[in-house]
């Protein structure tokens, strides 16, 4: 799964470990997600968007979608 949240996270001038805490979970976390070794759990999804007030298709994009 792509995502933007490396660029999101940038644009506040937060650190890894930042985000990772005020969503609840580890720096290595954080990496795992914006590298795509790792998707996050529906639950955590949610909570990022809601920090970041989008929604959250405009974070967390399907790379197996249609035309990929």
């Amino acid at each position: 799964m792509d995502n933007r949240l490396r660029v999101l996270r940038a644009e506040r001038g937060w650190s890894q470990a930042e985000l990772g805490g005020r969503v609840g979970v580890s720096r290595q976390a954080v990496n795992a997600i914006e590298t795509g070794k790792h998707d996050p759990s529906l639950p955590l999804a949610f909570k990022i968007a809601r920090l970041f007030e989008l929604p959250i298709e405009q974070i967390f994009l399907d790379s197996q979608g249609a035309g990929k």
